[in-house]
C-alpha cells in the first residue's frame, strides 16, 4: 500500500498517526510534489487532495474514511474503543476535530496576510473553532486520552487539530482557544506527551519550517521543473 501524504497537512497527520500507533510497516509514504501543486493530482485521485491511500484495487480519499479502512483491514489492532458507548464516543470526538476545528482553520488559513484579511470571514470560520472547542470540553473523557484509557482514532484526529488552534489561531489574530478550557488544555497538555503524538507535532513543525523558510516553494520549482523536462 502507499499513502499519499504530506507533513503540514492535517488531515494526511492523522492517518499517519494512526499507521504508527497501529505498528503497520508496510506502508510506503509518498507525495508527487509536481503533480499536487500544479493541480494535476485529480489524475491519481478525483478529489485531488490528500491523504489519499493506494491499494490493490484503487485509491481510497478522505482521511476519515481511510481510517476505518485501517481498522477494518487490521481488526486486531483497531483503534476504535471496547464499548459500544466508547465507539461512538470515539466518532464523535474525530468529527468535531475534523468538522469544527480542521476544516473551519484550513478554510481560514488565506486569512493570513493581515493587509488581505476579511475580519468577517475570520469571526464566522473561527466562531466555529470555538464552538468545537466547547463541544471537545464536554465530550472528552477524564483520563490521559480522548475516550478511555488507551489510543484511540479520537486521539489521532485530535492532535494534528489542536496543533493547528495553537499555531495557526494566533496568527489570525485570534486567541488560542485551548487557553482558557479545563479538560481540553490538561488533554493537551498530557497528550502531547504521547510517543505518536510527539512524532506527528514534528512532522507538522518541519512541513510549517520547510513552508515559511522556503524550503517547500524551492522543492516545488525544481520538481515542476523536472517533470518540464521529462514530458
Amino acid at each position: 500500500m502507499k499513502l499519499y501524504t504530506g507533513n503540514l497537512s492535517p488531515y494526511s497527520a492523522k492517518v499517519r498517526m494512526q499507521i504508527y500507533a497501529m505498528g503497520i510497516t508496510d506502508i510506503e509514504f509518498d507525495l508527487p510534489v509536481a503533480e499536487f501543486f500544479s493541480g494535476k493530482f485529480a489524475k491519481r485521485s478525483p478529489i485531488g487532495r490528500i491523504p489519499v491511500l493506494v491499494v490493490d484495487e484503487g485509491v481510497i480519499p478522505e482521511s476519515e474514511v481511510i481510517a476505518e479502512y485501517l481498522d477494518e483491514l487490521y481488526p486486531e489492532k483497531a483503534m476504535v474503543g471496547t464499548t459500544l458507548k466508547e465507539r461512538a464516543d470515539v466518532r464523535v470526538i474525530s468529527r468535531i476535530a475534523d468538522v469544527y476545528l480542521m476544516n473551519n482553520i484550513f478554510m481560514c488559513l488565506g486569512q493570513l496576510m493581515p493587509d488581505k484579511r476579511s475580519e468577517a470571514v475570520v469571526e464566522l470560520l473561527m466562531g466555529q473553532v470555538k464552538r468545537g472547542i466547547g463541544a471537545l470540553e464536554n465530550h472528552l473523557g477524564d483520563g490521559d486520552f480522548a475516550v478511555g484509557n488507551t489510543l484511540t482514532r479520537a486521539d489521532c484526529t485530535l492532535v494534528p487539530a489542536l496543533y493547528m488552534c495553537q499555531g495557526s489561531m494566533p496568527r489570525l489574530g485570534v486567541d488560542n482557544p485551548i487557553i482558557g478550557t479545563t479538560k481540553v488544555a490538561a488533554y493537551w497538555e498530557k497528550i502531547q506527551k504521547n510517543e505518536f503524538a510527539a512524532k506527528i507535532m514534528a512532522e507538522m513543525e518541519k512541513g510549517m519550517q520547510d513552508r515559511l523558510d522556503g524550503t517547500e516553494a524551492k522543492r516545488v520549482k525544481e520538481a515542476i521543473e523536472k517533470a518540464k523536462q521529462q514530458a
